[in-house]
C-alpha cells in the first residue's frame, strides 16, 4: 500500500490580514458550496472556517505532490462536511478523502493521508 502525507498550519491572524487587504480572498479560496456554508457564520467562525479550508487545501496539495499551482487550484479542491460534521475533501483525483482540520485561538492546522496513489 502506498500513501502520501500532507499537513499545513496557518496563523488565523494572517488569513484575517489578507482578507482585510483583499476582500475577495474567500472567493479565491472557497468553492461556491463552501461559500454557502461560510456566509452563514459569524465573523470569528468565518475566519476559522477560511483558515481551516486554506490549510486543508494546502495539506492536500502537499500530499498529492503538486502544491497549489498549475495542476491543482484552491477551486479544484472542496472540503464539505458529512452528516455528523466531519470534513470530507473532494478533488478531481479522489471521490472523497478524510481530512483532519483543527483550529485554536491563533492557528488552524490540517492533516491529509492519501492512500494508493
Amino acid at each position: 500500500m502506498n500513501f502520501e502525507i500532507g499537513s499545513d498550519i496557518v496563523l488565523i491572524e494572517r488569513i484575517h490580514s489578507v482578507w482585510k487587504k483583499h476582500p475577495q480572498f474567500p472567493q479565491r479560496i472557497l468553492t461556491p458550496n463552501e461559500l454557502l456554508l461560510f456566509n452563514h457564520l459569524n465573523e470569528r467562525k468565518q475566519l476559522e472556517f477560511l483558515a481551516g479550508r486554506f490549510a486543508g487545501k494546502e495539506a492536500f496539495s502537499k500530499a498529492y505532490g503538486t502544491g497549489i499551482g498549475k495542476a491543482l487550484s484552491f477551486q479544484s479542491i472542496e472540503i464539505l462536511n458529512d452528516s455528523s460534521g466531519k470534513p470530507i475533501l473532494y478533488s478531481p483525483f479522489n471521490g472523497g478523502q478524510k481530512i483532519t482540520i483543527a483550529h485554536e485561538i491563533s492557528h488552524a492546522i490540517a492533516f491529509v493521508i492519501l492512500f494508493d496513489l
